[in-house]
């Protein structure tokens, strides 16, 4: 019985916190320590992430499982993106109320918003689980056989571990599978809205700037945590007080200039840095291609209607940002794949991979690994494309076509007998008032219309709409009455679901099987390659994959030049908001109050020292989706900026890190506080905030 057990080795350079790196926080000590403060960091890693005293991470919050947050006062203010808010802000709003349009301020504790099922999860402690979850697990197994094991071991180490009754438990792979860690966590589900800019200040430049710079967005929004009466985890009660923090963010007024030291703190979501070379070229070459021309098929669809109709503007405005929001980021990662020659260069590395083992005589042992990556996505290529075109229609654009596809899981679950059909069945109708919340017949009708020909040319029938009784939410759940037999007859009488009923089958019994027999060979060989990478290539760079758990990430402000004779300056400002100016546009409105201020510059404290107001700034971070809301610290733990963006040609960085083109984008923390403080008068808040001048 063999437990995998890893020693990694790191060159330091004397540069490197340009060479990306997401790292665990408890881990800090030593070389990471080293790297920050050579890039001017004040910090230590206890002052980072430490379990007997406070410290910054528990500051860091994971904002309903797909966002970062900070709390920023001794109240239990918390901070996050605007576009992390966004379905909580529309959910308030309406033609009478419009949040998205106007904005929301509350004025007192009394005014701030529920917001049901909304949670922000803090990290109590990290231990290294990796010897308990491996035991008994050994090369000769199976994929399948390993996992049963660890599953075993799971169960036993959830069960031992130390916490308190109010506190969860979470264990994560690290390094494919090589390394586990245990997350003891605090979860608080009476997070209640604050305030939120209008959209023209919170989402400015929308779908144009997205991914880009310059970008001139004021993307915040502000919640507030609240706890029973002992400082716990509580679900929503009128009798719950303002959470007092163990650590809250003080926030720097003397901001940021090029070459500062930042560090951005979060929950980054998924990363694939150690693919090789054959699954990048497939993703950018093939996946991505495919994916992008159906969701840009359904925004051309969505975006019309929106722009002739208010109340669709707000019924489809969360689910065109979700849409349009991977659409470009698709787009600008094949871009900077292709720009940075990431494909030759990973070749490169895998034939010095191949040599270092040669060299090491381990060729018997590893030599097998990158010929089994080219035969199996080879074999690969063609399902996965495949199901991709499926999700893309009948999970992410279509919204009848996502129903029926949630209609034939219900009907799957009747095989189950009728206790298990009647939980499914709770959940369907739930999910079919969600969907009917915002829903529009005829832009659904028109987004079918458009992206079905580009997965099933030869099955597009649009007459469905008008036959079906799934677009109106009343006979949707007429349908749903009943026992398991009845409904499941209602079901398949059903236009609709009898046109979709055999392409979810065709999924089911081919396209899901087919995927995910060959994903579950190609993550095994791809363990194997990352154990055979660090112990054959020891002097490399190693960092985890993001995988939705707390990491640290520093880097310097840093322009960058992404193309030939052009240069990006790390900083914008007001200015660059009211040149961008465009008025009635939905994307470069500018509020009439916001212009007043320019026009008579005044911007208080919050002014630069050359008397401007600054907007966003660059760093050379690594970052990704799930870092959105995390904070920017400064050298001395203060809070500079919020992480909200990548520039585009950088969005590669989630499966190769270029550190001359990527980098990611913040809002400067001196426009949020300028935005609550002059433009909403909100000054309330501010006072409730610690304000330093560490420069000074």
């Amino acid at each position: 019985m063999r437990v995998l057990k890893i020693i990694i080795f790191f060159i330091v350079l004397q540069v490197s916190a340009q060479q990306g790196g997401m790292w665990i926080p408890s881990l800090l000590e030593g070389m990471n320590e080293d790297e920050m403060r050579s890039l001017g960091s004040k910090l230590t890693a206890k002052d980072i992430y430490d379990v007997n005293n406070s410290s910054l991470k528990d500051a860091i919050g994971h904002f309903n499982g797909g966002c970062t947050s900070e709390v920023i006062s001794p109240k239990g203010l918390l901070l996050t993106n605007h576009h992390c808010g966004f379905g909580q802000i529309q959910s308030h709003s309406s033609l009478e109320n419009d949040y998205l349009k106007d904005g929301f301020w509350a004025m007192s504790l009394k005014d701030e918003i529920p917001n049901e099922g909304l949670f922000v999860e803090f990290i109590v402690r990290i231990e290294d689980v990796t010897e308990a979850m491996l035991m008994n697990v050994t090369d000769s197994m199976t994929p399948r056989e390993k996992q049963s094991q660890i599953d075993k071991n799971r169960n036993s180490v959830e069960k031992n571990a130390k916490k308190e009754s109010w506190q969860g438990i979470k264990i994560r792979p690290f390094y494919k599978g090589n390394q586990y860690y245990l997350f003891v966590t605090e979860r608080f589900e009476d997070v209640r809205l604050v305030g939120a800019p209008p959209s023209s200040i919170g989402k400015f430049g929308s779908d144009t700037d997205n991914w880009v710079w310059p970008r001139h967005t004021g993307d915040f929004s502000i919640f507030r945590i609240y706890a029973d009466k002992n400082n716990r985890p509580a679900k929503y009660d009128k009798n719950n007080v303002p959470y007092k923090p163990k650590h809250f963010l003080p926030v720097s007024l003397d901001g940021i200039e090029e070459g500062d030291f930042t560090m951005v703190f979060g929950f980054p979501g998924r990363t694939n840095e150690y693919l090789p070379a054959v699954a990048i070229e497939q993703i950018t070459q093939k996946v991505n291609p495919s994916n992008i021309a159906i969701r840009e098929a359904a925004l051309k669809v969505i975006d019309a209607n929106m722009k002739a109709d208010d109340q669709i503007r707000i019924q489809y405005a969360s689910k065109q940002a979700r849409i349009a929001n991977a659409w470009k980021k698709w787009i600008g990662e094949n871009l900077g794949i292709e720009k940075s020659g990431a494909i030759d260069i990973k070749r490169q590395f895998e034939a010095e991979f191949t040599k270092a083992l040669k060299a090491q005589g381990k060729e018997s042992e590893y030599g097998m690994l990158l010929p089994e990556f080219d035969r199996l996505y080879k074999e690969f290529e063609s399902i996965n494309v495949k199901r991709g075109k499926f999700i893309e229609v009948f999970l992410r654009t279509n919204e009848l076509m996502q129903m029926m596809l949630r209609l034939a899981q219900l009907e799957m679950s009747a095989r189950r007998g009728e206790d298990t059909f009647n939980k499914a069945r709770e959940s369907t109708i739930n999910r079919m008032k969600g969907i009917h919340k915002n829903y529009n017949v005829e832009v659904d009708k028109g987004v079918f219309k458009a992206v079905m020909p580009l997965f099933m040319p030869d099955k597009v029938d649009a007459s469905i709409y008008d036959r079906t009784n799934f677009t109106d939410l009343d006979k949707t759940l007429k349908v749903l009455e009943g026992d398991s037999e009845n409904v499941i007859a209602k079901l398949n009488s059903d236009i609709a679901y009898q046109y979709a009923k055999p392409i979810i089958m065709q999924f089911y019994t081919n396209y899901e099987p087919e995927f995910q027999r060959l994903n579950t060979e190609i993550n095994a060989i791809q363990t194997t390659y990352m154990k055979a990478l660090m112990e054959v290539m020891p002097g490399e760079r190693y960092f985890p994959d993001a995988n939705s758990t707390l990491r640290v990430t520093y880097g310097k402000v840093n322009g960058y030049a992404p193309r030939d004779a052009v240069y990006y300056n790390p900083v914008t400002y007001l200015d660059g908001v009211i040149e961008k100016y465009v008025p009635g546009d939905y994307e470069f409105d500018v509020p009439q109050r916001l212009r007043d201020l320019y026009n008579a510059k005044d911007y208080g404290q919050y002014a630069d020292k050359n008397g401007k107001l600054p907007i966003c700034f660059l760093g050379t971070n690594h970052t990704t989706g799930g870092n959105s809301g995390s904070p920017a610290i400064d050298a001395q733990g203060n809070l500079v900026g919020l992480n909200f963006d990548r520039v585009w040609e950088g969005t590669m960085s989630d499966i190769y890190y270029d550190p001359e083109i990527c980098r990611n984008i913040m809002v400067d923390l001196r426009y949020v506080l300028f935005i609550i403080d002059k433009y909403a008068g909100a000054k309330h808040l501010i006072d409730e905030m610690k304000l330093v001048h560490p420069k000074k």
